[in-house]
């Protein structure tokens, strides 16, 4: 059994929490991780980089709602880290609302897992429910108002 801060493993719970923020990784950013589980590290996201961030476990008791949530948090740190280093916006998931300047937050509303904007509260996805494309945006570049 896994501890709290111990490396995660892939059980059933945590591949599926896993899958539903990779589609939201696929649906809205530039860069892809490289997955990686060994016995020692657990499972660990590569950037193109070569750098990597080990997942870890969330507390004993949270909900799976909050589970995914916290997994979020965790590839979007990764996330961050990733765009920054290929020159990319390191701004992920992209708040609809505010454009560049702050991502969304992972958090639990309702027994469900959101993305929401930090500065408004307002809920824009499920977890595992982004849309979009992946296109890159570059440091500094304004988003087009048609």
């Amino acid at each position: 059994m896994t501890r709290i801060g111990e490396p995660a493993v892939a059980d059933d719970e945590f591949t599926r929490a896993l899958e539903a923020v990779l589609h939201d990784v696929r649906a809205q950013c530039a860069v892809r991780p490289r997955l990686r589980e060994d016995e020692e590290d657990g499972l660990i996201l590569h950037a193109p980089d070569g750098s990597g961030l080990g997942l870890t476990v969330p507390p004993p008791g949270v909900t799976p709602a909050e589970r995914l949530a916290s997994l979020a948090e965790q590839v979007q740190e990764w996330a961050v880290e990733a765009l920054w280093s290929e020159g990319a916006s390191a701004v992920w998931p992209h708040c609809p609302d505010h454009p560049d300047t702050h991502p969304l937050e992972a958090g639990v509303v309702e027994g469900t897992a959101v993305w929401a904007c930090p500065k408004s509260g307002s809920v824009f996805a499920r977890v595992g429910g982004l849309e979009g494309d992946a296109r890159p945006r570059r440091r500094g570049a304004r988003a087009r108002r048609r």
